[in-house]
């Protein structure tokens, strides 16, 4: 098989049967394949060793507060959408030893950590949780605050990403401009085609890894009726979004309604459980903990997940800063999609969708900045009427 001048940008054809042999290539050079497959009736991240355990014939039907697997046959690897996990359950864990200590003597010796991060290749990564691995890159590798523990795993990832080819009812990539094509982040990305009983996928090069990983499968180089296949598929896709969300002067919209009745009204709604912070991609709030073992010989601090929904978050001497569930969901939507445009310079929202599913009281992150802002519209007082020669820019005439 003759080398494919292969460089950043360049396109090739991967027969679907030769799919496997991407896996073979990525686990021979020492990366621990994740990837999509069933598991406890959801699409999830997995450990994956072989094509057969991804999610073929099977697609998922998302709503509010719903979502369930749906058997359709066929042969396709990627139709679905996203389910509850994304890549951050791997690069920021839920759980993380900071730091540990042995009894010496009167006092604490610290242990050394000698165990390296997994070396991980990630399969079927989707756009919009390219975009947020590269928000988390923004907070965590850069700045005083950099984190050691997310540079380590980052660092080390290989990355085939899929384009959306199915969109899902929840998700709205597109008015968040991540998706549903990759174009950022990723090593190789698969637009996956099936035309008849044809079946392949175009593939890109996104990094010269990519390119040294794909010349050691077999493919050709893509012609340009399979290219424009390639892009029919994600149009299509953008053009059947399940949600719109006007992101524009959305920052001046929610500092401007922090006292709006309107958080009134989602409150009444809102369990405060803190699932849409566990299934977002970009969320990251932590608590740390110290624990000992019962015979007092080892120390342990350790880092998990939290939420701005738990009363405990905001605790300080004296009480929670945001006792009711109208402050922390307040405090959550503003965070992300006005907050974070001072701290980080984006938003923190990628249009995935999972709150709006995943949410038990079915409630929508879209549909709430649609509601507030016609609120706000409403209650906005009328304009000034417009009398000639003051507002119009029409010279009144001087009398006779």
């Amino acid at each position: 098989m003759a080398e494919l001048s292969l460089k950043i940008g360049s396109q090739a054809v991967l027969e679907s049967r030769d799919l496997q042999k991407l896996f073979d290539v990525l686990r021979a050079k020492g990366y621990r394949l994740i990837g999509p497959t069933v598991r406890n009736s959801v699409i999830t991240y997995d450990e994956l060793t072989s094509v057969e355990e991804l999610p073929v014939g099977w697609t998922d039907v998302q709503e509010g507060a719903a979502y369930r697997l749906k058997k359709v046959g066929g042969k396709a690897f990627f139709n679905y959408g996203i389910g509850p996990d994304s890549l951050k359950r791997f690069l920021y864990p839920p759980l993380v030893r900071l730091w540990r200590a042995r009894r010496k003597g009167d006092g604490f010796k610290p242990v050394e950590e000698t165990e390296a991060p997994p070396k991980y290749a990630f399969i079927g990564v989707r756009p919009c949780d390219l975009h947020a691995v590269a928000i988390h890159d923004r907070v965590f590798l850069s700045g005083e605050y950099a984190d050691p523990s997310y540079a380590l795993r980052r660092e080390k990832i290989f990355v085939v990403a899929v384009n959306c080819a199915k969109a899902g009812n929840t998700c709205f990539c597109v008015s968040m401009n991540t998706g549903p094509k990759a174009t950022v982040g990723f090593d190789l990305a698969l637009t996956e085609i099936l035309e008849g009983e044809r079946h392949y996928f175009v593939v890109e090069v996104g990094s010269e890894a990519g390119a040294a990983v794909l010349r050691e499968v077999p493919c050709r180089e893509a012609g340009e009726d399979e290219k424009a296949a390639a892009e029919r598929v994600v149009t299509e896709t953008a053009e059947k979004m399940g949600r719109v969300l006007e992101a524009a002067g959305i920052r001046e919209l929610l500092y401007e309604n922090l006292e709006h009745p309107f958080w009134d009204e989602v409150a009444e709604r809102c369990l405060a459980c803190g699932s849409c912070t566990m299934v977002c991609p970009t969320c990251f709030c932590t608590t740390v903990e110290d624990v000992t073992d019962l015979p007092g010989e080892t120390a342990e601090r350790l880092r998990r997940w939290d939420s701005c929904f738990t009363e405990d978050f905001s605790y300080i001497h004296g009480g929670s800063v945001r006792a009711s569930a109208r402050a922390r969901y307040r405090q959550w939507l503003t965070h992300k999609l006005a907050a974070w445009l001072d701290q980080f310079g984006t938003l923190g929202c990628v249009g995935c969708g999972r709150c709006i599913t995943w949410c038990p009281a079915g409630i929508d992150i879209a549909e709430a900045v649609r509601a507030l802002r016609r609120k706000e519209e409403k209650g906005r007082p009328p304009a000034p009427a417009e009398t000639p020669g003051e507002y119009s820019g029409i010279q009144e005439q001087p009398g006779p």
